[in-house]
């Protein structure tokens, strides 16, 4: 089964852009934890094909299978913005949302063994620092919808000019 997106906005890659620098992990570990430790990322930067790479990060997926699967109901989804957070007295590091993850999004801290989700930033003023450090602007927050928008005007776009 393949986890469909919502209407959140989530971090997307486009692997056209993406030289695979592993600077969105050093910036994300450096914002969440003050070290620059690409294994405390709550990105990851992943190898598709020999020569293409992307990053991934949490979809915040509608009716998320990760909660779903959570035993102890130690993950909650802001209703308004999607953000998947972790409730530290509840999650015991089981790992099922991580079994349940389609997009491979979410890990569990060595140190504290909780499950660790991008938050998208939320608590920085500018938004995801991974989005706004990425040196080839290979990374957006974005939403299914202006995805597919943006597919559409590309094809409009390529039609146009292929005739």
């Amino acid at each position: 089964m393949v986890t469909s997106t919502s209407k959140y906005q989530y971090i997307t890659c486009d692997p056209q852009k993406c030289i695979g620098c592993q600077i969105c992990e050093y910036v994300c570990s450096y914002t969440k934890t003050g070290e620059y430790n690409t294994y405390r990322s709550r990105i990851r930067t992943v190898r598709v094909e020999e020569v293409l790479m992307t990053a991934v990060a949490c979809r915040t997926c509608e009716n998320a299978p990760c909660i779903i699967a959570c035993t102890r109901d130690a993950l909650t989804q802001d209703p308004e913005t999607g953000v998947i957070r972790v409730d530290a007295d509840r999650c015991d590091g089981c790992a099922w949302c991580i079994e349940a993850c389609d997009f491979g999004a979410i890990s569990i801290n060595p140190l504290t063994k909780l499950a660790e989700i991008c938050d998208q930033c939320e608590d920085e003023a500018d938004g995801p620092q991974c989005v706004k450090w990425c040196p080839k602007e290979a990374l957006e927050l974005t939403t299914p919808d202006r995805r597919a928008q943006r597919a559409r005007h590309k094809l409009a776009t390529e039609d146009l000019l292929g005739s």
